[in-house]
């Protein structure tokens, strides 16, 4: 394991330290999302953030952070951490424990290592230079995305329909349509599942920076691949596109692309 990786473990540790307390529990709640919709934050969203942040300052005064409750600090540093301290707060409000804590380092703008841990299921899914693995308390096992060659064999997955617009909800359904099973609701913890080899493909669009930068290096590792609706790179445009076997990717693609920003 990496130094980063390593680290990226230790912060992941210490969001659990913060979240875990709050879920199931009492807490304060807000909504952003004001005329938007609803769009909630809670007390342990924000504290868990100001931990991990407060870790990182510590341990690299000089690396960036770009966080979703506490914006920008040095976001044009060599080395940047991304957070989500809480992915899937509609879940966690819930009681469902599908959340995840989402932390990435980007290195020269380029996702290097990402962790996506569910600490009440004792999860941390680790993916970087390294390789990818499974960290819990008993040991640690290998990530490997599963091998399928058609999309009508694929288990595939997206948080809610309702995020997409009319033309991608439209490719969304094609796509929906082909394969042999669809799961809703899952939020990140899909993706990590998909590192897992249990899912095949996610499709997602409207993501944030710190939605999907951590997701990344854990996919790669395992050996999948995300991309946007066109099959770039991931961009600021929000549609991401997670596989575990290329295969399928280019017969998703011919139905989002119609869609893609």
């Amino acid at each position: 394991m990496t130094e980063y990786e390593a680290f990226a473990v230790e912060l992941a540790r210490e969001a659990a330290q913060v979240t875990l307390p709050f879920f199931r529990g009492e807490y304060e709640q807000d909504d952003k999302g004001g005329a938007a919709g609803f769009d909630p934050v809670t007390e342990a969203d924000r504290a868990a953030e100001v931990a991990i942040r407060r870790r990182i300052s510590e341990r690299y005064p000089d690396h960036g952070v770009i966080g979703e409750e506490y914006g920008e600090d040095r976001p044009e540093a060599e080395h940047v951490w991304v957070l989500d301290p809480i992915d899937g707060t509609r879940a966690f409000i819930a009681g469902l424990p599908l959340w995840t804590s989402l932390i990435g380092l980007r290195v020269a703008q380029r996702p290097s290592v990402g962790v996506i841990a569910q600490p009440y299921l004792d999860e941390i899914f680790l993916g970087g230079p390294s390789g990818a693995r499974l960290i819990r308390s008993a040991g640690e096992t290998p990530l490997k995305t599963r091998a399928i060659e058609s999309l009508n064999q694929a288990v595939i997955a997206t948080t809610d329909p309702d995020i997409f617009t009319g033309a991608e909800l439209g490719a969304w359904t094609q796509v929906r349509a082909a394969a042999k099973l669809a799961r809703l609701g899952c939020d990140a913890y899909a993706y990590a599942m998909l590192a897992a080899g249990r899912i095949d493909l996610v499709a997602e669009s409207g993501l944030k920076l710190w939605d999907w930068s951590a997701l990344v290096p854990v996919i790669e590792a395992a050996g999948g691949e995300v991309t946007d609706w066109r099959g770039g790179a991931p961009n600021g445009n929000g549609q991401i596109l997670a596989v575990g076997d290329v295969r399928i990717r280019e017969q998703a693609l011919i139905t989002l692309r119609r869609a893609a920003l």
